[in-house]
């Protein structure tokens, strides 16, 4: 598996330059996981977010009765995990493999030290996350709106 592929070809990751895409492949830890394997847990801290290489995850959130739901199914070269080092806030979804699955992970660390040389890949990032967080709000508002009517 080529990490520099994976995180090449990642919509989060829009705009960085040749050299800023090897030095986040370099950062980013490979991470193997088994069908139905817990990833990460709602109401867990976050301090990461994961590409995923192959195979598929399912996120699922609890509702009011604390009964999970599950919200959607992720695959290559889709992310997830991206809030957390925004807000650094508690995990709003469970998030397992749906199938096995290789996923890459970045942590806030790995991004601080990208940062620290890459001051402006490091916007994109950001400017990227929060293009991808607002168009995923505009799809939930949508959605609500279409049950409301």
């Amino acid at each position: 598996m080529e990490k520099l592929a994976v995180i090449s070809s990642s919509p989060l990751f829009e705009m960085l330059s040749s050299t800023e895409l090897a030095h986040l492949a370099e950062l980013a830890e490979q991470r193997r996981y088994t069908d139905g394997e817990l990833i990460f847990e709602e109401g867990e801290l976050g301090d990461s977010l994961y590409v995923i290489v192959r195979g598929e995850v399912e996120v699922v959130r609890r509702d009011g009765g604390g009964v999970p739901r599950p919200l959607t199914v992720l695959t290559a070269p889709d992310f997830f995990g991206e809030m957390s080092l925004i807000d650094k806030e508690y995990r709003s979804a469970t998030v397992r493999a749906r199938t096995e699955a290789v996923l890459l992970r970045l942590t806030t660390q790995h991004l601080s030290t990208f940062r620290q040389t890459h001051r402006d890949g490091f916007t994109f990032v950001v400017i990227n996350i929060a293009r991808i967080l607002s168009a995923r709000v505009r799809e939930a508002n949508a959605r609500l709106a279409a049950r409301q009517a």
